[in-house]
């Protein structure tokens, strides 16, 4: 029996974990094998007791394309926002600070990673939109870690208008923590991260996180139901499946002007 290549490398040197997206076949999107292989990484780091923080970063040009349409169209239409609710709340409660790493394009769901996440750094390759909007959808579940973070100016633009935007910008809007102006000052910002971290007790950093996590928990807590019925019931609208098609066929939505 051949073995499935992996989607999400696990390496863990000097107290870190590193977890690699690599699916290049549909730009690192949230597909359920993806989305397990992630979970189980994050559950593996937070049950190490040498490791001391965890990285999330990708391959290839493409950090997260976001929800895998291939497979949004089940029998169940909220088994995939409920499992894009549970890996973010995963990064949430891990024990452990994660770190996004990015240098490449980040769409839709996959902003939901980076907003779950404790800390970001984006270098000059680094692109972000909703792109929901433009599909007939929303941002339903990957707001339940942004709404607290985002400014809501900014929220309210984005959100509407799909557009693209850069690290400065997702920094300037709370997106991410720091923009680099090059690779090597992405590697370079997340080494005195993770040098800065190394410094903390693993109480110190959990209960730490708890605390500056405390927003987001609560938006989890409070809205999550609410959010993976109106994702669900907007992906199995007939005018999300008229836009989620023309994307797929690389054609305008019907709606477009």
């Amino acid at each position: 029996m051949t073995r499935e290549v992996p989607l999400v490398h696990v390496t863990t040197e000097d107290a870190v974990t590193t977890l690699t997206l690599d699916s290049p076949h549909n730009r690192n999107a949230l597909s359920t094998r993806l989305m397990a292989e992630l979970t189980a990484g994050l559950a593996a780091a937070a049950a190490d007791p040498q490791v001391r923080a965890v990285v999330l970063t990708h391959a290839g040009k493409v950090f997260c394309a976001g929800a895998d349409l291939s497979e949004a169209t089940g029998a169940d239409p909220t088994v995939g926002p409920r499992g894009l609710v549970d890996l973010q709340r995963a990064i949430v409660d891990c024990a452990k600070p994660v770190i996004a790493a990015i240098d490449g394009h980040v769409r839709a769901g996959g902003l939901g990673l980076v907003g779950s996440a404790d800390l970001a750094v984006a270098g000059p390759a680094a692109t972000f939109a909703f792109t929901e909007v433009r599909l007939g959808l929303a941002p339903a579940v990957i707001s339940l870690p942004l709404r607290p973070k985002l400014d809501p100016r900014a929220a309210s633009r984005y959100y509407l208008t799909g557009e693209v935007f850069d690290a400065a910008e997702a920094a300037r809007i709370g997106l991410i923590t720091q923009a680099a102006d090059s690779g090597e000052a992405v590697a370079l910002a997340l080494k005195g991260l993770l040098d800065a971290l190394r410094l903390g007790s693993p109480q110190g950093l959990a209960q730490s996180k708890r605390l500056a996590n405390a927003e987001v928990v609560r938006s989890f807590e409070q809205d999550a139901d609410e959010l993976v019925e109106l994702s669900a019931r907007l992906f199995g609208s007939e005018e999300a499946q008229q836009g989620m098609r023309a994307f797929l066929e690389k054609r305008p939505a019907p709606w477009a002007r």
